[in-house]
């Protein structure tokens, strides 16, 4: 399982949902990534919410932006990571939109000029227009007059990681457009940009810090592993497992691991499931064993909506 996850790592950059997400929680990282891409200086009020769940009733169907934040006029920018074009992503866009616009007045509001400004941003890797460009801004304009907006303050922007027109834009955003595809710290350093080291400095950190914990968690599991056979768990592989996930993973994480590194893991796990994600669906985000997330979610159960990692520490290794 971990070499899966080093596997992963070794090809991992910004286009990574997970390593986005988690990147993109540090204000500076969002705030750099967005006043890049914008080529503006945006200056954040909130710190971003990452995977942000919206859904007007339970009879429909919810969305989930990758990264929400306001500004200090009140605008918001939520920016969605998009690998594969799955060919519906115009109308997507178009129904995020409707979904923040619902949440963000009272019930009892009648004054629609207090809706915030807001700033959709789409990053993909690809050409969702076939134009060539990087960027692709659309705000309401009338057909008729052209010159004519309709300044409702709603912005949707699609940017192409492998567009053409570089003339147009800075070498900043251009350098941040290989970084993106190409996180590694040799892509940083080329760049002269501050805002880029930011991110760097915060996405290969994150890296190389779920690295070292993928090979501490694999040595984990070959020690917990050899101690329950070693101990006569006589039940074989079944057996050895099970317990394993009760001798293998504790004895062998808890020797694997150092506590602040089971911490860290557990950390993890406990805000995907602040976020209302399934055991299934963090193990697939983690790329961990489905098994190892199960023993955290049973012994985290108790300390819900807030989860105490300390206390669940405790529970899964005293």
């Amino acid at each position: 399982m971990a070499n899966n996850v080093v596997t992963k790592l070794e090809e991992l950059n910004l286009m990574d949902k997970f390593l986005f997400d988690e990147t993109m929680e540090d204000t500076e990282a969002y705030q750099a990534t967005v006043s890049i891409l914008l080529e503006n200086e945006i200056e954040l009020l909130d710190k971003p919410e990452t995977e942000k769940e919206l859904r007007v009733s339970p009879q429909l169907r919810q969305v989930r932006l990758d990264v929400v934040s306001m500004d200090r006029d009140g605008k918001l920018y939520y920016a969605e990571m998009q690998q594969k074009n799955t060919g519906n992503l115009r109308k997507r866009s178009r129904y995020y939109q409707a979904q923040l616009d619902v949440s963000l007045l009272e019930p009892s509001s009648t004054d629609f000029n207090l809706l915030n400004d807001s700033c959709f941003i789409l990053i993909a890797p690809f050409d969702l227009f076939g134009k060539g460009l990087y960027r692709y801004t659309f705000e309401g304009v009338c057909r008729e007059c052209p010159d004519l907006k309709l300044e409702d303050g709603a912005t949707r922007i699609f940017i192409n990681t492998k567009g053409t027109n570089r003339q147009e834009f800075s070498q900043e955003f251009l350098d941040f457009m290989e970084y993106i595809t190409s996180t590694t710290d040799a892509a940083a350093e080329e760049t002269q940009s501050g805002k880029i080291k930011i991110s760097k400095k915060m996405g290969v950190k994150f890296m190389q810090k779920w690295e070292e914990l993928a090979y501490a968690r694999d040595e984990g599991h070959a020690e917990g592993y050899a101690a329950g056979h070693s101990e006569g768990l006589s039940e074989g592989y079944s057996t050895g497992h099970s317990e394993g996930l009760s001798e293998g993973y504790s004895t062998g994480h808890s020797e694997g691991l150092s506590e602040g590194e089971n911490l860290s893991i557990i950390k993890m796990v406990c805000k995907k499931l602040q976020k209302g994600k399934t055991p299934e669906e963090i193990s697939e985000d983690l790329e961990a064993d489905l098994n190892e997330i199960l023993r955290i979610y049973n012994a985290a159960k108790e300390y819900s909506p807030n989860y105490d990692a300390e206390k669940i520490y405790h529970k899964l290794f005293e």
